[in-house]
């Protein structure tokens, strides 16, 4: 349906948010007002009514006084709604920007890229214009860390099935996914806090179980209060009072020492806190349907009559009451007479005994919905995209209208590709700049959606569970003194240990031996084809070399030619981006060189 169409979607969802965000602010100018006028109201009404009886005067203070802390909540709950609207515009907008394909202004990943993998490189899965700058909606470098893994890394059959519903039943939600994103950008959760979390969790609890602090909790207030007490009824003089009060600050402050090292590992991170509780709480109040979601979801079940949404909230306000300490004209008064420091770590010690088997999880949890509302979003917009259907047999690719998915659509050529059984070689051959490595490229990259569960850009795809490996996009290492016909070779060795191993692996081999002299290379390939065939390799190779494509008559039933062409006219060069069938017969390279000046 029209009204469904992405970027009418997110076109109407601006134009709603930019009305919502109108509002608030008017509303923002009102309570701004109100807050003004109540508060100066509090005081006006104090000093008129002064005369007619402090308690009268005073009950009137308090009333108006109430208000104006009323006008202040509302306020700070109007500011954050304001907040929210901000960050779900922002959203929606770069939404548009991605369906335009301008999106290499986002993060790319290229932290997360490993210095070796079997395809990381070749395929543009990290970096500038990648397949991860691309799909990533996940906010937390939990969130990720864990993309980068899906993307690296086939799944089992069984996680590659749960994560397709997980993200087909998420695709449609899109308030709910962008709201999701929406908290985590407010705070963007980090594997630093995680960790400050976890290690404080394992350690032993030093107050709760000792006898002596349960004491000092109770004893330290009672005789500061009771000295309080006895100095307002003239029981204790002035001078004795403050050193007393002096004594029990110094007391406080001497235990405050000892709470420090918990205070500093854990006093920064409550504002990741409240995008934590927040975040779950978006899920405890959600109902899903997928095995998967539901699974995550009772990661965050209620334990002690409490959510974890609600724990993680009473986490921070502990936290912030241990921040009055920034603050000496509240912190001293409550040190002296509550030892302020000394029940809050008691009640911090009493949440981690409750807590402490769970929170690890959460992270986890939260991390994987984030990852999987990835999935949905890109589902969400490539509704002409597919998920893959899995074979039950060996080594089988069947995909219809397979494109590359960093290609716009309106630019992407799509081809149909099919290979089945293992022990099967399909040899490209074609001209510069035909399309042969693109092809590649599109083929590996939608395994590596489908081996994560993610949809792919194709009108269907069928395919048995396999990871990619490849031999692409060689460069030389002057670090390692390794040039590029040895880094080659390097790859080539993994490959070959792979199909050795009889690993379900598909293999993508661009221009192989492309570093040694043309009777090496086209020796060395032909062996390597042949070596690839007697161990039941499947896979692609792409070549200039069309004396490989005879190998078709000697292993007629394990390999086969397709290739891509270029039409001439007038010294001028057409691609029409298609696959065919057969030998290339149509080269292009000396018309090239003739256009930079070399005389053929």
């Amino acid at each position: 349906m029209k009204d469904r169409i992405p970027k009418n979607v997110y076109s109407d969802t601006v134009r709603k948010l930019n009305d919502r965000l109108n509002q608030l602010n008017k509303k923002k100018a009102t309570l701004s007002w109100l807050r003004l006028i109540s508060f100066l109201a509090a005081f006006l009404l104090l000093w008129l009514l002064w005369p007619k009886g402090l308690l009268i005067a005073l009950a009137a203070f308090v009333i108006v006084l109430a208000g104006f802390l009323f006008f202040v909540s509302k306020d700070l709950a109007n500011k954050a709604a304001i907040d929210n609207t901000q960050l779900l515009l922002r959203i929606n907008k770069e939404e548009f920007s991605f369906l335009e394909h301008q999106f290499t202004q986002f993060p790319d990943g290229s932290n997360l890229q490993p210095e070796l993998h079997p395809y990381a490189n070749d395929l543009d899965i990290f970096g500038r214009a990648s397949l991860y700058q691309y799909i990533n909606r996940a906010t937390s470098q939990q969130g990720n860390r864990l993309l980068a893994t899906w993307l690296l890394t086939p799944a089992t059959r069984a996680a590659i099935k749960e994560r397709q519903e997980a993200a087909k039943e998420l695709a449609p939600q899109q308030e709910w996914r962008q709201q999701l994103q929406a908290y985590g950008l407010s705070k963007q959760l980090t594997v630093k806090t995680e960790e400050n979390i976890t290690s404080w969790l394992q350690e032993e609890n030093r107050f709760i179980n000792g006898l002596h602090w349960k004491i000092f909790r109770f004893l330290l207030p009672a005789l500061s209060i009771t000295c309080l007490v006895l100095h307002l009824n003239d029981i204790i003089p002035e001078g004795p009072f403050y050193t007393l009060m002096l004594m029990f600050l110094a007391i406080s402050l001497g235990i405050s020492k000892k709470i420090m090292p918990a205070w500093t590992r854990l006093g920064k991170i409550t504002a990741e806190l409240e995008t934590l509780s927040e975040s779950i709480n978006l899920i405890e109040k959600h109902s899903f349907k997928s095995s998967l979601l539901q699974q995550l979801k009772k990661t965050f079940s209620p334990a002690n009559d409490q959510t974890a949404s609600s724990n993680i909230r009473a986490l921070k306000k502990i936290l912030d009451r241990l921040d009055y300490r920034l603050n000496p004209l509240v912190f001293i008064p409550l040190s002296i007479f509550l030892c302020w420091d000394l029940q809050q770590v008691f009640a911090l010690e009493k949440w981690k005994k409750k807590n402490q088997h769970q929170l690890g999880n959460w992270f986890s949890s939260l991390a994987q919905l984030e990852v999987l509302s990835t999935l949905g979003n890109l589902s969400f917009n490539h509704p002409e995209w597919c998920f893959a259907e899995l074979a039950a047999e060996e080594a089988i690719f069947k995909g219809k209208e397979i494109g590359h998915p960093l290609i716009p659509a309106g630019k992407r050529i799509d081809n149909s590709f099919t290979t089945t059984g293992i022990n099967k070689i399909s040899l490209i051959t074609g001209s510069n700049m035909a399309g042969k490595s693109t092809f590649l490229r599109s083929i590996g990259i939608n395994i590596v959606l489908a081996m994560m569960g993610a949809p792919v850009c194709a009108r269907s795809l069928t395919l048995s569970p396999m990871k990619v490996m490849s031999s692409m996009r060689i460069s030389d290492n002057l670090e390692e003194s390794t040039s590029t016909f040895y880094a080659e070779l390097k790859k080539l060795k993994e490959v070959i240990e792979a199909v050795n191993k009889n690993e379900k692996v598909f293999l993508l081999l661009d221009e192989i031996l492309r570093g040694t002299n043309s009777a090496d290379r086209h020796a060395g390939s032909k062996a390597l084809i042949k070596q690839l065939i007697h161990h039941k390799a499947v896979g692609m190779v792409a070549t200039h070399d069309l004396e490989l494509a005879k190998l078709e008559k000697e292993y007629h039933e394990n390999i086969h030619n397709y290739h891509f062409d270029v039409q001439v006219a007038n010294d001028e060069l057409f691609f029409d981006y298609k696959l065919k069938e057969g030998v290339c017969q149509s080269m292009n390279a000396s018309i090239l060189m003739k256009k930079i000046g070399i005389e053929l």
